[in-house]
């Protein structure tokens, strides 16, 4: 891999005398990694584990993950093992059993977001947000997969978030970056880069952080993280906050042997991996803190309060609600003729957020409901809190369920005329509704496997 000639003098400038055993590593094929849905798969793995996460594992191999039911059903999401370094940043800032409003404000395609869902308490609301249309689509289909009834999927442009001034306790800024640390997972990174481009993606970071740092409350902890090494997109950035804001820098506690290197500039600490000394990408992470005592959240105005949200009919309520687990402590809405739920808490703020921001994809998608007509959504089936007894479900082997994510045909034999749930290994999929000796599959077709098949299919998931 040829370097860009001024990467390679500011490398050897911070790496010093372990630049050889960095340059060494560039030639290295990248670690596989996935993150595990413990909400849906509680198995024992036998892979080595990502000493940061509880839930992160290292394959031996890259193996075809589109053609794994398993992934596709939300069991596990293939992540680079760095940016699960979250979790530790999490577990040491913040308590999260309680309620907690969180932004992941770069969202796709949902590695963060999907393991903040995992993380966060189910009274806390995390939105999840994309400024590009296109991925944004991609996030919302990944948080659907991972079946948390608690996001709200958003696709905004940063500044629009000033509209919420101190509403979130953590904001996660996953900042576009120059890509330094996907150089050998990527070589087009490597033809792309340039110093002009580093201090364009340094500036458009800093309009970012203005842009949202009102959002954040009083206290509230923001995590910031590129996927670059250079120190005027990562420590100059964060000291930069840290003067023009007042922000705090926090210190994390983790063991020297996971082979994190600290880093310093005015006070303000960051943290950078380094694919010579972790078993991961490149990745830099500082953890800063709004100065200043958090107040009581407060709704209730007086004032009687026109919501956008607007609960669903009994009539329409009552055809669905065994649907889900727990109903009673849900909002039940309605929008047009589609049904979804937020947890009950969490209704006031969720209709806040779909005042002022653009809400493509939120809470539980349940249903559309035409008069008596009800058609169960795919989002239903994938959720975490799915009541499975309300529905037929079918079992389909390894190549039955292939055929059905290509949203081919399947034979099933005859199961009614009603809906059934098909499933692989006891995991839901999606649906399918028998109409008379035929049985329409109901896969979305945005979602379907678009890939030509190789002469042999895999025999068994990942996590098999």
């Amino acid at each position: 891999m040829k370097l860009p000639l001024t990467f390679e003098t500011r490398m050897q400038r911070l790496l010093g005398e372990n630049y050889s055993s960095f340059q060494q590593s560039l030639q290295q094929a990248p670690p596989v990694s996935i993150r595990v849905n413990r909400h849906k798969f509680q198995n024992n793995i036998h892979f080595p584990h990502v000493p940061w996460t509880n839930s992160g594992y290292y394959l031996a191999e890259r193996p075809s993950f589109t053609l794994d039911p398993l992934l596709h059903a939300g069991a596990y999401y293939v992540q680079e093992a760095s940016s699960m370094f979250l979790e530790q940043v999490l577990r040491q800032t913040i308590n999260l059993d309680q309620p907690l409003h969180v932004l992941d404000l770069c969202g796709a395609p949902g590695g963060k977001s999907t393991h903040l869902a995992s993380l966060i308490s189910k009274d806390s609301l995390l939105v999840s947000n994309e400024v590009i249309k296109s991925r944004a689509t991609i996030l919302a289909e990944n948080i659907a997969k991972w079946g948390s009834g608690n996001v709200l999927v958003t696709n905004n442009d940063p500044r629009d978030f000033a509209r919420l001034p101190e509403f979130f306790d953590v904001m996660v800024i996953d900042a576009p970056c120059s890509g330094e640390g996907m150089f050998r997972k990527d070589p087009q990174a490597v033809e792309e880069w340039s110093e002009e481009n580093v201090i364009l993606c340094a500036r458009r970071q800093q309009r970012i952080l203005a842009d949202t740092w009102q959002a954040l409350k009083p206290g509230g902890i923001l995590i910031y993280s590129t996927c670059t090494w250079n120190e005027a997109e990562n420590e100059e950035n964060m000291a930069w906050l840290a003067e023009q804001e007042n922000a705090e820098s926090i210190k994390l506690n983790f063991e020297d042997c996971l082979g994190i290197v600290r880093s310093e500039l005015n006070g303000v600490e960051g943290y950078r991996f380094y694919p010579h000394a972790v078993q991961g990408e490149g990745f830099f992470l500082a953890v800063m803190r709004k100065n200043g005592a958090p107040e009581e959240e407060n709704y209730s105005s007086g004032k009687k309060k026109k919501y956008k949200l607007q609960e669903a009919g009994k009539k329409e309520k009552a055809l669905v609600q065994d649907w889900l687990q727990h109903p009673d402590d849900l909002a039940w809405i309605q929008h047009n003729e589609t049904i979804f739920t937020l947890p009950e808490n969490l209704f006031e703020a969720a209709d806040e957020l779909y005042q002022k921001l653009y809400v493509i994809y939120g809470g539980t998608q349940v249903a559309e409901v035409a008069g008596k007509k009800v058609k169960p959504l795919q989002p239903l089936a994938l959720s975490q809190h799915l009541n499975k007894d309300a529905f037929n479900a079918i079992e389909l082997n390894f190549e039955q369920a292939i055929r059905y994510l290509r949203k081919e045909d399947i034979n099933l034999g005859t199961h009614g005329t009603d809906w059934v749930l098909l499933q692989y290994k006891g995991h839901p999929l999606g649906w399918a509704k028998q109409i008379g000796n035929r049985i329409n599959n109901y896969y979305p077709k945005e979602w379907r496997i678009r890939m030509d098949l190789p002469n042999e299919l895999p025999e068994k998931s990942v996590l098999e």
